[in-house]
Parts: C-alpha cells; sequence; structure tokens
C-alpha cells in the first residue's frame, strides 16, 4: 500500500489538476474577500474580526473546493483506462482493489490540504486586519473546522467520484455533478433537520459552522457515513467486473 499511495502521489505531482485547484482556492478566496470590502450602510464584513474564516467555508465549499475535489479524484481513478496504462499495470500485477483504495486515500488527503490551504490564506488576512482581536482559541477552531470540512467533503462527495468512474463517460462529469450538488445545500442549509442530513450540510453541522443539537451531529455522521458506504460497494462492484473481463 505505501508504494501504491508513494507512486499515487508521484505521478499527481505532475498532474496539472493539482495547479488547476490551487489557483481556484486561491480565487475563490479572492472573490470571498473583495465581497467583503462592499459597504453595507458604511459598514464592511472584512472589518468584523473572523468573518472572513467563517465564511469562506461553506461559500468556497459549495462553489469551487467540492467539484475540485470530485474532479481530482475521478481523474485519478479513471486516468488509468483514459491513457490506457490498465493492461501494464495487470501484466505487473497489481491489485486494483488496493490501487483504487490508494487512489481515494489521494483524494482523501488532497481534500483535507486543499481546506488548510484556505484555512491559511484566509488566517493570513485575518491576522492582518485584526491581529489584536484573534485568540489563539478562535483560531485553533477554525482550524480543525476547516479539517473537519476536507474530510467530510470527501466523504460527501466519494460516491459521484465512485458512480463517474464506473460510468467511465469521463471524470469532468464529476465536476458538474458535484456543483449541482453542491448548490443544493444552498437550500437545505434552510432547514434544520435537512441541513444535517444532506450530505454537503452535514459537513458543516460536524465541523461546527452551525449550531445544532447532539441528534444533528449523529445524524450528520450517519449520512456521511451511508456515503462512504455507497461509494465502497460502487467501487468493489467496478473492481470486481475489471477482474472478471481480464
Amino acid at each position: 500500500m505505501q508504494k501504491l499511495l508513494w507512486a499515487e502521489q508521484q505521478k499527481l505531482r505532475r498532474s496539472k489538476f493539482v495547479w488547476i485547484a490551487v489557483f481556484a482556492t486561491v480565487m475563490v478566496a479572492a472573490i470571498i474577500f473583495i465581497g467583503g470590502l462592499v459597504e453595507y450602510d458604511g459598514v464592511r464584513d472584512i472589518d468584523t474580526a473572523g468573518w472572513y474564516m467563517s465564511v469562506a467555508q461553506p461559500l468556497a465549499t459549495i462553489f469551487v473546493l467540492s467539484a475540485v475535489t470530485a474532479l481530482l479524484g475521478s481523474y485519478i481513478i479513471c486516468r488509468e483506462e483514459q491513457e490506457d496504462t490498465i493492461k501494464s499495470l495487470q501484466l505487473i500485477p497489481v491489485n486494483e482493489a488496493k490501487l483504487t483504495i490508494a487512489k481515494m486515500i489521494i483524494t482523501l488527503i488532497f481534500s483535507i490540504l486543499l481546506y488548510l490551504l484556505l484555512f491559511v490564506i484566509t488566517f493570513v488576512v485575518e491576522a492582518f486586519l485584526h491581529f489584536s482581536d484573534l485568540s489563539i482559541e478562535m483560531v485553533f477552531g477554525f482550524l480543525k473546522a476547516y479539517f473537519l470540512d476536507g474530510l467530510g467533503i470527501f466523504l460527501a462527495i466519494s460516491p459521484i467520484i465512485a458512480l463517474v468512474s464506473q460510468m467511465k463517460k469521463g471524470y469532468w462529469l464529476a465536476l458538474v455533478i458535484t456543483e449541482f450538488y453542491s448548490f443544493i445545500g444552498l437550500f437545505t442549509s434552510m432547514s434544520d433537520n435537512l441541513k444535517a442530513l444532506y450530505p454537503i450540510t452535514a459537513v458543516f453541522t460536524i465541523s461546527g459552522y452551525y449550531d445544532a443539537t447532539t441528534s444533528q451531529i449523529i445524524l450528520s455522521c450517519m449520512s456521511l457515513l451511508l456515503c462512504v458506504g455507497f461509494a465502497a460497494v460502487i467501487l468493489a462492484g467496478m473492481n470486481k467486473t475489471t477482474t472478471n473481463c481480464v
């Protein structure tokens, strides 16, 4: 497994999708910052300590980060067949189940790193504007929230990565589906029960962005676990089919 993870990491370093994801993260952070500069009745949102780190979580997730994470996850799984390297791997031979697990682990790490990058950007801006108003407790609270966002979003979109990989219709489809999937979160967030159940908004319930009861947090955890279970069933079926075809 360690060798597979190393190999996937090396292949990912040469991928243009990493730079696309980093650029998208920086751009969405910049757009949110610019939005905070707009005055409403003489008041700017960016002047409130903690506003930037708080608002960047849901907006970046819904409009950018979940989609680019799904795109990358689908790409690294579909890549072997898209680039016709699967036949060479089968000659080694490589355990395809372990290979798929390695690819999903890399996607998980990538998702967390993207959110940590967003945290660093927002924290640096907050420190520059409101250094004296930031407490260690606040900063570490946001760091924990961003880490959980990265973990949770991977769990929430894992079924999409699995489905697109099985369909073999091109990894860009994952970006389109996930963008729509995330956008629905804007509406489910209006209901306390729905936002705890719907996977995208369930992530914010667990990370602490939403004020939630214990029952809502449990419901959100169950929702994300169901997503992982669904993805695992799809990927297991896909690997079995590929093995039978060889």
